[in-house]
């Protein structure tokens, strides 16, 4: 058998060989040919095989760099976002395209820029109904007012001192054709934001998440998302619409949050239990369910004339927090948003912050001042709040610097504003530069206190609030 096998095979292969040959050659004799040029739908085909591969080959760059930067990041103590996003930038014009630009133009082409947009677009749709799905409103309810007096004082101080900055750069720093309500708003929606995420990821690593004063700073920082995206989406339908055209789209707005939270939420609380048939996961046909509900949000809020994404971030927290479905759901999506949908999104942003457009002094002194602005401001704001609310000073002042953290979403909001025109280019370098230095700022506070040794060592280390005579 094995001798028969011998023979047979190579017999097999050259034969097919042979035969392939002999029934195209023979076609070709049999049938007129023409020797012209191929189709222009040929040629259109495989322009886009040609799009797909830069695509294909820039994702692949962008999502190592930032995997290794994030790396490098984590073994600074600083999370892994940051590095990611200092990736992201590193391969725009502010590194590579100022020292290489030949290779920066190889592994970002052109051509692949409009697809990454797209990726990144999708990436931050997912990312906002993930923190959505993080949000607990019932943690909410349960911290009482000292979560909306921090929380809300750390949105007004520094929402009212970034248009107050934003007056004094109007005249150089704003487009032209911008107003400056229009600039001052967005101005100051950009100064107020935290990131949830990135702040439970340093509140992580410093071993405080359970702690009373992590609790409340991550209560604080959600209730500071949820107000800040409602901020962003008021504000984008001012700049998008006449004053007629705004009235109409926050009403509208209004009308869709209240559908959304008392028509569609309960309906959710009855419909998630027969979702839930499987102890361990949902199925496919219910998770296509919970995402075409995501895009028809997402659709929503775009048709009302604000951003898609905070349909999606409202969508997310309508959902139950402690049922299967946002479980399940997190575990699902979460790895593969962050691994490989935002990496397109720190390119593109990367790719959009051009820190050679600051030029002179007067640009860095303005960079610094936007800083020093947005950190007092959200310091500040959290840390009387908090005072008011009767906490110890120490504990206040950690507060404070914890709500500075903006990263990840204060990014989305800048990338939001370049988009509407309400940021010039070099503005919105500014803007992310002050977005990450001010989130790199909470780790090396925390550490420099030494908030999670001192928990350890005593729970009156870290009072919260003063005892009441």
């Amino acid at each position: 058998m094995k001798r028969k096998s011998m023979y047979f095979y190579p017999i097999l292969f050259f034969g097919f060989i042979l035969a392939v040959y002999a029934m195209g050659h023979g076609g070709d004799l049999y049938f007129p040919h023409v020797d012209a040029q191929a189709p222009e739908a040929m040629h259109e085909i495989a322009s886009k095989s040609g799009v797909l591969f830069s695509t294909l080959c820039s994702l692949l760059v962008v999502i190592l760099v930032t995997r290794v930067v994030g790396a490098a990041a984590v073994a600074l103590k600083q999370p892994r976002v940051v590095g990611e996003i200092v990736g992201g930038i590193m391969l725009g014009p502010s590194l590579l395209g100022a020292i290489a630009p030949a290779t920066a133009a190889v592994i970002l082409p052109s051509v692949a820029i409009p697809y990454l947009s797209i990726l990144a677009q999708l990436g931050v749709l997912l990312f906002m109904f993930l923190i959505g799905l993080e949000l607990d409103i019932g943690s909410l309810r349960r911290s009482g007012e000292a979560a909306l007096w921090i929380s809300h004082a750390s949105i007004v101080v520094p929402f009212l001192m970034g248009m107050g900055f934003a007056f004094s750069i109007y005249s150089r720093m704003a487009p032209a054709h911008v107003a400056f309500s229009s600039f001052g708003l967005f101005v100051g929606t950009a100064m107020s934001v935290t990131a949830f995420p990135v702040l439970a990821a340093i509140l992580s690593d410093a071993g405080i998440t359970k702690t009373p004063i992590g609790a409340l700073s991550l209560t604080c920082a959600a209730v500071d998302d949820a107000t800040a995206w409602c901020l962003l989406a008021l504000v984008v339908g001012l700049l998008q619409s006449e004053v007629g055209g705004a009235i109409q789209t926050i009403a509208l707005t209004a009308v869709f949050i209240v559908f959304m939270l008392f028509v569609v939420r309960p309906l959710l609380v009855k419909v998630i239990p027969l979702l839930e048939r499987s102890s361990e996961q949902i199925s496919e046909a219910s998770l296509a369910l919970i995402l075409v509900g995501l895009l028809v949000s997402a659709v929503s809020t775009e048709l009302i004339g604000i951003h898609a994404l905070f349909g999606g971030f409202l969508l997310g927290v309508i959902i139950p927090h402690h049922s299967l479905v946002a479980k399940d759901l997190a575990r699902r999506l979460e790895d593969l948003v962050r691994v490989f949908f935002l990496p397109a999104f720190f390119a593109f942003t990367g790719l959009r912050t051009q820190i050679g457009l600051l030029q002179g002094a007067s640009d860095w002194w303005i960079c610094v001042a936007l800083i020093a602005v947005a950190t007092f401001g959200k310091f500040f704001g959290a840390f009387v709040a908090a005072k008011f609310s009767g906490m110890e000073t120490r504990a206040a002042a950690i507060i404070g610097v914890l709500m500075n953290t903006r990263g990840l979403v204060g990014l989305i909001v800048l990338n939001a504003g370049l988009d509407l025109g309400v940021l010039t280019p070099r503005l919105f370098t500014m803007m992310v530069i002050m977005a990450v230095v001010t989130t790199v700022m909470a780790g090396p506070f925390l550490r420099w206190w030494d908030v999670a040794a001192d928990h350890e060592n005593s729970a009156n280390n870290i009072l919260l609030f003063r005892e009441r005579t």
